[in-house]
């Protein structure tokens, strides 16, 4: 392009002034160091003469600043609590911290001394959440067995546990089907978020698309199997559209009337001014462009064929391409429905090009626009398929654990059934999120795993020290700044401000706390 053979040029440039200046200073060091008479430099150089032998003026020098009296020196950080609100009431958890000793070792609360490389750039503040992570991998682990290909469904996507479970899955090449619980999904910021840390043909969705079973069996059929492009074309649907629409379009713009809301034209004055109220809006209304000529309905259908449906669509693509780029040939009074009529009562004969769609040379066709008359959609898209579901992941919510707990009590059909119908409706949204999950990793036959607490029927996953490793080394950061796992955190300054561990403390109770972790440093 043209940048980059500018800043090509630009390089050469540079690097040929830097060649020729060395070449001279070298030339002039050389000719120095050879005396030779009758030029005013031709002492030699001192041998102890270097660059930093001439000290810049003290006023070169970064001054002196003094300290603000009001300004607030922050104080260093020696922990990291996450807040545990299974406790009664809530605390800053003592297991899930991490703490640095005199020493200068991180100690953690539930796996104790870590080992750590001071230069792997882990955030203390993410060492808090290490279990939620380790959990998370430990779940991939028993879903995925060491698969390379397939497609894993999660639920619960924005949770720490869960979230871990969505990255560490699509950093390995898996396609990712994630659900945002409820008290996330409405954050549409934090969704996007979410599914640009999956791969494709993996995807998010929030809470209450996934409760409708066949719009989620959908995306995961699409993401098993890779979506299908070009199965809906159909020449003479398009062409029936075309003509339904052109004559609504007759019916409520008539050329006969030169507005189709005449009674915002109304004449309103004495009736001596009405001739001329009449002339002026008679003139007015005719620099707008006219209405459309009557069709019958019969003779449209008959005469203006898919073919001349390919033809007109053309004339509108050049139009719409002339008057954009501000082309002289653009047409000044160009309407489409007087170009429907002349086609409809003299039919074009449709070229090659349009009718074929192939090159005039027989060469590579490359589709520029789209064909009413051939299907190219396909062409050239590669669609990625995901691969078999290899299992799923349920984290468990408030509202699940209390949704799943009421319907696990009841013995028959109609007491579960019942129950359901005293849950609130973001319990019965969650529920029936979750059903979705579970009930499409069931069919495939394959594993179903809960994080974050336990859930009636299903199992559990604890994760083991190869797990521990496992999070750690997805938090580490890699040379180009980057790392497999990431969190969204709010961190309170506790070491600045006690206050702000109650605080904290107070805000992870709320019911849409938002989509964040809440970490507290001390």
């Amino acid at each position: 392009t043209m940048a980059s053979n500018l800043a090509a040029r630009t390089a050469c440039r540079s690097l040929g002034n830097r060649k020729s200046s060395t070449l001279r200073v070298a030339h002039a060091r050389a000719f120095s160091a050879a005396a030779k008479s009758g030029y005013t430099h031709d002492e030699p150089l001192h041998p102890n003469y270097t660059i930093d032998s001439v000290k810049p003026p003290k006023y070169w020098a970064k001054p002196d600043v003094a300290d603000d009296p009001m300004a607030y020196n922050r104080k260093s950080v020696s922990s990291a609590h996450a807040i545990d609100t299974t406790s009664s009431p809530p605390k800053l958890s003592a297991l899930d911290s991490a703490a640095i000793s005199p020493s200068g070792a991180v100690v953690h609360g539930r796996y104790g001394e870590l080992d750590i490389d001071p230069s792997s750039g882990i955030p203390l503040e993410y060492l808090a959440l290490l279990h939620p992570a380790a959990q998370g991998a430990a779940a991939l682990k028993a879903v995925a067995n060491g698969a390379k290909h397939g497609t894993v469904l999660v639920y619960g996507a924005g949770h720490a546990a869960a979230l871990a479970t969505v990255q560490l899955a699509s950093s390995s090449g898996l396609a990712v089907v994630g659900v945002v619980s409820g008290e996330q999904s409405g954050n549409d910021e934090f969704v996007d978020a979410l599914k640009c840390m999956t791969i494709e043909p993996g995807s998010i969705v929030p809470e209450e698309f996934a409760s409708l079973k066949a719009n989620f069996r959908e995306v995961v059929n699409s993401t098993v199997n890779g979506g299908t492009v070009g199965n809906s074309f159909n020449a003479d649907k398009f062409v029936g559209d075309f003509q339904k629409n052109l004559l609504e379009y007759a019916k409520y713009f008539p050329e006969t009337v030169l507005s189709p809301v005449p009674e915002e034209y109304t004449f309103a004055g004495k009736e001596k001014d009405r001739k001329y109220f009449d002339e002026n809006i008679s003139t007015y209304l005719s620099q707008f462009q006219k209405g459309s000529p009557a069709f019958d309905d019969v003779v449209l259908k008959e005469a203006f064929t898919k073919e001349q449906y390919a033809i007109f669509k053309s004339k509108f693509g050049k139009q719409m391409t002339a008057v954009i780029t501000g082309d002289d040939d653009a047409a000044t009074e160009f309407n489409p429905a007087d170009i429907v009529k002349s086609m409809t009562l003299s039919p074009e004969i449709i070229s090659d090009y349009l009718k074929n769609q192939t090159h005039a040379a027989n060469e590579e066709f490359v589709q520029y626009e789209f064909s009413t008359l051939k299907n190219q959609i396909g062409n050239g898209v590669d669609m990625p398929k995901g691969g078999p579901i290899l299992g799923a992941v349920v984290s468990v919510t408030p509202d699940l654990l209390a949704a799943a707990e009421a319907v696990a009590k009841g013995k028959t059909l109609r007491e579960k059934a019942e129950a359901l119908q005293f849950l609130t409706e973001s319990q019965k949204n969650a529920y029936a999120a979750a059903s979705s999950v579970v009930a499409m990793a069931k069919e495939a036959g394959k594993l179903v795993v809960v994080l974050g607490g336990k859930l009636p029927g299903f199992e559990t996953v604890e994760p083991t020290d190869a797990d521990v490793n496992e999070a750690l080394s997805a938090m580490e950061l890699e040379e180009d700044g980057s790392s497999r796992l990431n969190y969204f955190l709010q961190v309170y300054r506790a070491s600045d401000y006690p206050v702000y561990a109650d605080y904290a403390i107070h805000r992870s109770q709320e019911e849409l706390s938002g989509p964040r972790q809440i970490v507290v440093t001390k």
